[in-house]
């Protein structure tokens, strides 16, 4: 008898946990994307380039953003990959904007006057409303706006990485 009552007690906090780590995969989702600033951009000329996100559900071939509502930025960095010692004293400023399927573009993070040496900087959220109708929808794409205090001296791979929170839908 003891025996049954700690399989069903460990087996309901099985069900426990795997609903509330559900959720919050569910609530919290990442994207990410890479832009490429290539040796010849210009210094103190903002320049755009667009790149289609990824996340964790389109990996898996999966699509449960209809079950949620609410949608909001809750995080957004960018990042050096390559050069591997690279940082991001070159980048004046930032702007990242996001669209998907035809819906009108919404900045939703940004940093201008950027003074460090170190290979990730946290941006500013603009969080001025939902963004549901953009990350309901599949392809989303990211538009990043950047201008350089200076010329680069080799080509510098950056990742944009953007977390969103919600609330699951009824």
């Amino acid at each position: 008898m003891n025996k049954i009552f700690s399989a069903v007690v460990v087996a309901s906090a099985a069900l426990v946990s795997c609903g509330t780590v559900q959720s919050l995969v569910q609530n919290t989702f990442p994207y990410t994307a890479n832009v490429l600033i290539s040796t010849g951009v210009p210094a103190n000329k903002e320049v755009s380039s667009t790149a289609t996100a990824s996340n964790v559900q389109t990996w898996f071939g999966g699509n449960n953003n209809a079950k949620i509502k609410d949608v909001r930025i809750s995080e957004a960095k960018i990042s050096v990959v390559s050069p591997s010692k690279g940082n991001l004293s070159a980048l004046k400023s930032i702007k990242v904007y996001i669209s998907s399927d035809g819906t009108s573009e919404r900045l939703v993070a940004s940093r201008s006057n950027i003074s460090t040496n170190a290979s990730n900087v946290s941006l500013d959220l603009e969080n001025s409303g939902f963004l549901d109708a953009v990350v309901k929808s599949t392809g989303l794409t990211v538009r990043t706006v950047y201008e350089l205090k200076n010329q680069t001296s080799s080509d510098m791979n950056m990742k944009v990485a953007l977390n969103f929170n919600s609330v699951p839908a009824k």
